[in-house]
């Protein structure tokens, strides 16, 4: 193969460390904080607080792992490729499906949550044939402008992390100054049960941080940006979740029962325009996260067709625009499919627990691969060797005693899908195989 062509197949360095604490920006604060504040105060009435800082917890301590991990490898995949290494084909491609299962639900869920606040304005694009007309849209959007190109991907990205801040920067700025003390004081008694449901809930609201990683092979500097962009975007994330949820239950009584909380509260403090501007801002965010979700995901299978676990389609690279868009038109169907048939709840739940397993499967392979890691002093290091990792193990494994039993049957079912992919995989590289020199 000539130069000119490995270079037409190769993905291009394009991102720094702006594209990438916006992509984290952007992978967080999604859908989750325009819908799920309602069903934490269901759960956890005026103790929802504790539900936010457990999660947040754990979610900080996974970020911390990551910014290791990412700082230590260069080629794309993320989660997948650190399992791969320290764990061998099996384990990393079942990781390597996890993660790439977590941004296919993610979108399902955030288009059902899309749909959700657009009927705010147009009630029939909630539930009628609107419905799947507007999604649809949506995805073949963000489908055509991944493809043309990483850089006009990541210009959206950023474009929808400005627009997405705004708003919400607004609702706190003037909210605050409306908050009443009795509505979040005194908090209430609650279960532990209730605690650790609403925790794994918001797993899927402060998640997706770790989308940023996954594109290393287009970072212009993955070894030193990964580590400051992952660190500003959960600081950026913590500060926002935290008066967003002061604001929202100190102003409105009934955001247990709300179905668009934010707006809804908006209203209560800054009149009709408020829900108006929160509508618009939820709308933003969310199709401002798919697009970061479309970005991120399609890497994922591109690194595992390159790692020949996957067939070679997923790997195609466009000769013009230097993206793997077969890998992305398939992202785009099957988070389309999944999103015309799926509600918000039930596919956030099941992409929280996929989210877990990679947090899990990453932070254990930062204790296999730790001794290999500080031979390089020049990268990102955590203290106190294998405590960080394995406190998050823990905290993660006592998130996921938490799930249903059909989440439990669900994720059971995608890693069975997942081992039979592998096992196909296999059996189909083995016969393409020559055998005795002949092909």
């Amino acid at each position: 193969m000539s130069t000119q062509t490995q270079q037409k197949t190769r993905l291009l360095r394009e991102l720094g460390v702006w594209d990438l604490s916006a992509t984290g920006i952007n992978g967080v604060i999604g859908g989750g904080i325009f819908i799920l504040p309602a069903t934490v105060a269901q759960l956890m009435g005026t103790a929802a607080p504790l539900a936010y800082l457990l999660a947040a917890t754990v979610v900080s301590l996974v970020a911390l792992c990551f910014a290791v991990a990412g700082s230590y490898f260069t080629t794309a995949g993320g989660p997948y490729h650190y399992a791969h290494r320290a764990f061998g084909p099996f384990f990393g491609f079942q990781v390597g499906w996890v993660t790439w299962l977590v941004r296919a639900t993610s979108l399902g869920a955030l288009s059902s949550g899309l749909a959700t606040y657009l009927g705010y304005f147009w009630p029939a694009a909630a539930t009628g044939l609107q419905r799947p007309i507007i999604v649809t849209a949506v995805f073949a959007s963000l489908v055509v402008v991944n493809i043309l190109g990483v850089r006009s991907g990541a210009r959206v990205v950023n474009l929808f992390t400005v627009v997405k801040l705004l708003p919400l920067s607004l609702f706190v700025a003037i909210g605050i100054f409306a908050v009443d003390l009795h509505k979040v004081f005194p908090m209430q008694e609650i279960s532990l049960e209730r605690l650790g449901e609403s925790a794994l809930l918001l797993i899927f609201a402060f998640g997706g941080f770790e989308i940023l990683v996954i594109p290393a092979e287009e970072m212009v500097n993955p070894r030193r940006d990964v580590p400051r962009s992952l660190l500003a975007a959960m600081l950026v994330v913590t500060i926002v979740y935290a008066s967003i949820q002061w604001v929202a239950a100190g102003t409105f009584s009934e955001l247990a029962g709300a179905k668009a909380p934010l707006a809804s509260a908006a209203v209560q403090f800054m009149g009709a325009a408020g829900g108006v501007l929160m509508t618009v801002g939820a709308v933003c965010s969310i199709t401002g996260t798919m697009s970061g979700l479309m970005l991120a995901g399609p890497r994922v299978t591109y690194a595992l067709a390159q790692n020949k676990q996957l067939p070679s389609w997923f790997g195609t690279v466009h000769s013009r625009f230097r993206t793997p868009y077969f890998s992305i038109l398939f992202l785009g169907a099957v988070s389309l499919a999944l999103a015309l048939s799926g509600t918000f709840v039930q596919l956030a739940g099941l992409a929280a627990i996929a989210r877990l397993l990679q947090y899990i499967a990453t932070c254990l392979a930062l204790v296999k691969l730790h001794t290999e890691m500080e031979l390089d002093s020049s990268r990102f290091q955590l203290p106190g060797r294998h405590t960080i990792p394995l406190l998050t193990v823990i905290l993660c494994v006592g998130l996921l005693l938490q799930s249903k039993v059909d989440q439990i049957y669900l994720t059971a079912g995608a890693l069975g899908i997942g081992a039979v992919l592998f096992w196909l995989t296999g059996r189909l590289g083995r016969m393409a195989r020559p055998v005795n020199g002949v092909p």
